[in-house]
């Protein structure tokens, strides 16, 4: 079992519960941006540092394996790459996107995941309504004739789910124990471990060429 420790607060279940019932319909992206001023790592750089966390939530969420990764980032003070950007092409149209930062004036933990049929906010640095739900969304359908393509915009209610107020790592350590008890697998278990790993070393050799991209 790997240390993935998001997948164990109240945001990221309540997401993952969403996701496996269809609220949100076919999904289409995720885009999360994780920046902040420092703490500057000696030994690895800010992809390896902050994307994990982001990579392990989508690795729990899309169910499909990354077909291509593609990084750019740029070094400013201590020979590592302190900002990049990271973006990861799934099967099905599903596209990722990860901004991380050590050079940013203000702490951003929020994601965006947009579906077909609703679309979900993820503000981590909200005290209350860390997740709010929009009635949103395109429905585009064809005519013959002088328009060829009719774009429908939906545009409803908004609403935020209750969620779970538990420490994750007391949740995540009871899960691990439980997983002994019982000889369960764990979801994060070492192969979700690995699948992160190599979309890691994916982006860091894409980092190194420039954005080209590298096949999962």
């Amino acid at each position: 079992m790997v240390d993935h420790t998001f997948l164990f607060t109240g945001a990221v279940k309540k997401i993952s519960q969403l996701v496996d019932d269809g609220a949100l319909g076919k999904l289409y992206y995720y885009d999360s941006t994780r920046v902040n001023l420092g703490l500057f790592q000696h030994d690895v750089n800010v992809v390896w540092d902050l994307a994990p966390h982001d990579l392990s939530i989508i690795d729990h969420l899309i169910k499909e394996s990354p077909e291509a990764v593609s990084a750019t980032g740029q070094t400013h003070l201590n020979g590592h790459e302190d900002v990049a950007f990271i973006t990861i092409y799934f099967p099905n149209q599903i596209i990722a996107h990860i901004n991380v930062n050590w050079l940013s004036p203000v702490k951003v933990r929020t994601t965006l995941i947009g579906g077909e049929k609703k679309m979900l906010v993820w503000n981590d640095l909200e005290p209350d309504e860390k997740i709010k739900i929009y009635d949103k969304g395109v429905h585009i359908t064809t005519r013959q004739g002088l328009y060829n393509l009719l774009v429908n915009y939906r545009s409803g209610d908004m609403w935020s789910p209750q969620l779970e107020q538990l420490e994750a790592l007391r949740q995540e350590l009871g899960y691990f124990v439980e997983c002994i008890t019982n000889d369960h697998t764990p979801s994060n278990d070492g192969k979700a471990g690995l699948r992160v790993v190599k979309m890691l070393e994916a982006a860091t050799k894409s980092l190194g060429k420039r954005g080209e991209l590298v096949y999962v």
